[in-house]
């Protein structure tokens, strides 16, 4: 190349330079954003969508400028073409549709990552936006296959867990909240959707940008009916946004029967306290010496209601709880002693350094409910036990106790009908059912079982 075209083409350089930095290195809206990535290549990609096809048909020719710069940034491993679309839509506009653009620093961190545990042969970018990840990975692994998708309607299959633990709180947030959450179809474990696996399963589909007033919720029981996937009842997505947990909205609504109710709406449900450290607070070797007023016959374990056969007629087999009071000074000075030098064993087998025990208003406090009329267990591979509260027990978290709303005791043949009802009639339908079989009902779930009401209890009617 002579002098005169070496100077000729950096005056030229200078120039688009010169014409890009005053047009901000890049474009200042959408049209020519789209004009750009047309004349870096996008117009010969085949198999455009129709809408796709007439935007390019739409936009002019972008300056020769600005292509030869944005094509060197490419090269540099810039990313003009993001850096322009996130710089001309808004964060607020862009998350609801999940358009959030990872920094290339971390894409290069990541990018190094893996190219130090392996030489891939092919990388896929499911959300691949402007290709960050992709022309990243390009560089690092030029032998390797790239393929980048971004998926505006999506259908996966994953463990249904997330429907209803803390952990998927995020997930629940997200189908609701632009992710375009369309239809949820849980496959019940029974049905062994995975046979080399003991997993729940549920298939998620979702159209990202789009807002449904209801969402569909199916339940199938075998792997013949999962299809056609999308059916199912109807729940308005207000609901889910204030419901914690999705897997009872599954199940279409039932009429009672005439003369039958909520349980909830005449038992409050509560689940059994936690002790933060059973070794120290369920009574043994190194609790002797303590007064009997503080030691209380308690179920510790639900094997205990499912043998009593419906009714607890005594506690002597019963394992005894300490519940010493938040206030000692209620205690005599005989009492108080013994106590005290049971709170100093207790320290040294760390009694007071438990999260339970710092967060409650006093470390050595357990805080037992009161005897309810009934218990129940609550998680198992069985349907749930309830049992007649005979001996007047307390119990700690491996159970429920259920409780009258009406303060006047109830008859005792009315509570011997209400536990064998709720025996004979609750199952995994109204709970929950985990991997392996593990049923389970969160003190809400058992509230909404339907049973006879008080004047059929009473009446025998059942």
């Amino acid at each position: 190349m002579s002098r005169g075209t070496r100077e000729c083409a950096a005056r030229r350089l200078r120039d688009m330079e010169s014409r890009a930095s005053v047009r901000a290195m890049g474009p200042s809206s959408e049209l020519e954003l789209v004009s750009l990535a047309a004349a870096l290549g996008a117009r010969g990609v085949p198999d455009h969508s129709g809408p796709e096809s007439r935007l390019l048909a739409a936009v002019a020719d972008a300056l020769t400028a600005d292509v030869e710069i944005a094509r060197q940034r490419i090269r540099d491993g810039e990313d003009p073409l993001g850096d322009a679309f996130t710089a001309i839509r808004s964060p607020v506009v862009r998350r609801p549709l999940g358009a959030t653009y990872t920094p290339l620093p971390i894409v290069e961190a990541m990018v190094d990552w893996a190219a130090a545990h392996s030489q891939p042969q092919r990388v896929v970018d499911v959300g691949v936006g402007s290709a960050r990840f992709l022309l990243a990975a390009g560089r690092r692994f030029p032998s390797a296959t790239l393929i980048g998708v971004d998926g505006d309607v999506g259908a996966f299959i994953t463990a249904a867990e997330w429907l209803d633990v803390n952990y998927g709180r995020l997930v629940r947030q997200m189908f609701v909240n632009g992710l375009g959450g369309r239809s949820i179809l849980l496959i019940e474990p029974s049905a062994r959707p995975f046979p080399d696996a003991a997993t729940t399963a549920a298939i998620t589909t979702f159209q990202v940008g789009t807002t449904s007033e209801h969402v569909r919720l199916r339940r199938v029981r075998r792997l013949k009916d999962v299809a056609p996937i999308g059916g199912g009842n109807p729940v308005h997505r207000d609901r889910l946004v204030s419901e914690a947990r999705w897997t009872c909205l599954s199940r279409p609504p039932r009429q009672a029967p005439e003369g039958y109710v909520e349980l909830g709406e005449l038992y409050r449900v509560h689940r059994g306290q936690v002790t933060g450290n059973n070794r120290v607070w369920i009574a043994g070797l190194h609790s002797q010496g303590l007064p009997e007023s503080v030691l209380f016959p308690t179920v510790t374990r639900a094997r205990e209601l499912f043998i009593a056969n419906g009714r607890l007629e005594s506690g002597v087999a019963l394992r005894r709880v300490i519940d010493l009071p938040a206030e000692l000074d209620t205690l005599d000075t005989a009492e108080r002693v013994e106590v005290q030098e049971f709170l100093t064993r207790a320290r040294t087998m760390g009694a007071d350094r438990g999260y339970i025990a710092q967060h409650r208003r006093a470390w050595w406090s357990v805080g037992l409910r009161l005897p309810p009329p009934i218990m129940a267990t609550y998680m198992a591979r069985r349907p749930p036990a309830f049992v007649e509260n005979l001996a007047g027990a307390r119990y700690i978290n491996i159970a429920h106790g259920i409780y009258p709303r009406d303060p006047d005791p109830l008859p005792s043949a009315t509570l011997v009908r209400l536990a064998a009802y709720l025996a004979a009639n609750a199952s995994s339908a109204r709970g929950r059912v985990y991997a392996g079989g593990l049923m389970k009902f969160e003190p809400r779930e058992m509230e909404r079982i339907v049973v006879p009401g008080p004047g059929l209890l009473a009446a025998g009617a059942v």
